[in-house]
């Protein structure tokens, strides 16, 4: 089935939402990951309005899908869209990164029990999600309904496990596993293929047996069709590679890696990144 205009409206919306959580939350805490946060905000619309299955009033739902952030930094995407999906109240973003707070500047799952695992550790969080899906097999059998979702940065795969973890997952045939790779080639020190090229990205995914896609990451129609066709496959794992523009949202900061690691915090950024939460609240309050 194709999405509806009406879900995808509702998606758009959703996105928007947390775009402006999160650089609100960041202006508040003055610190933290802008630029990979806001270019997953249409994913994570997609995944906690529409893709996964799951209960915020049912956290610990048994057949639950399991959703495990890699790429720990742009945790506050996380926390927007648990929020705004009514696991805890949206107000309390604006504690992000302050002492005591449930929203750590990586997630911990001590301070957030929701969360599937901690991370932080570049490249961890394919391996951890390799051993949940081979685990729920082992347990389950293959008619396990529940499905293992793992979103990981482009930089974060200069990690040798993150390599580790893609040989075990294909040589397992682990059906029931879905890496989505934010491919938005920036770092924190320049981008990807400056710092330590990437490509042929598609081929080396390949070679490891996994099942390839290709998505625009600001699609929901693509992300529709790429999410089901993962799940039709039962031979091998599968890997969408989402095409995504860092700091979307905010046009003077997109695609400049120097937005990777810090939010605004001079009183012309602030002002240019509230200006953009006022033009997405207003069209939200438009539709």
């Amino acid at each position: 089935m194709t999405l509806s205009l009406e879900k995808i409206k509702l998606l758009e919306n959703k996105a928007a939402a947390i775009r402006c959580s999160v650089i609100e939350s960041l202006i508040e805490a003055k610190s933290g990951h802008l630029a990979g946060a806001l270019g997953m905000a249409d994913i994570f619309s997609y995944l906690y309005f529409h893709g996964l299955r799951h209960d915020p009033k049912k956290p610990s739902w048994e057949y639950r899908d399991r959703l495990i952030l890699s790429n720990g930094h742009i945790c506050p995407a996380l926390y927007a869209a648990l929020a705004h999906a009514g696991y805890f109240p949206v107000s309390e973003l604006k504690t992000l990164r302050k002492f005591g707070s449930h929203l750590q500047g990586h997630p911990q799952k001590e301070f957030l029990p929701i969360l599937e695992t901690s991370s932080g550790p570049l490249g961890s969080g394919l391996s951890q999600t390799v051993g949940m899906a081979l685990a729920d097999r082992i347990d389950n059998g293959r008619s396990s309904s529940r499905r293992f979702y793992c979103l990981m940065s482009d930089g974060e795969l200069d990690e040798g496990n993150s390599w580790e973890g893609a040989m075990l997952a294909g040589k397992e045939k682990l059906q029931n596993l879905t890496v989505i790779v934010d491919r938005n080639d920036i770092q924190i020190s320049g981008y990807t293929e400056d710092v330590m090229p990437l490509n042929p990205l598609v081929d080396k995914w390949r070679a490891w047996n996994w099942h390839v896609q290709e998505i625009d990451g600001h699609d929901f129609s693509d992300m529709d069709r790429a999410i089901g066709e993962a799940q039709a496959i039962f031979d091998k794992p599968s890997v969408i590679i989402a095409y995504t523009i860092p700091s979307k949202g905010i046009p003077e900061f997109e695609r400049k890696y120097e937005w990777h690691g810090k939010p605004p915090t001079s009183p012309g950024d602030i002002e240019i990144a509230l200006q953009a939460v006022r033009e997405m609240r207003k069209r939200i309050g438009d539709t």
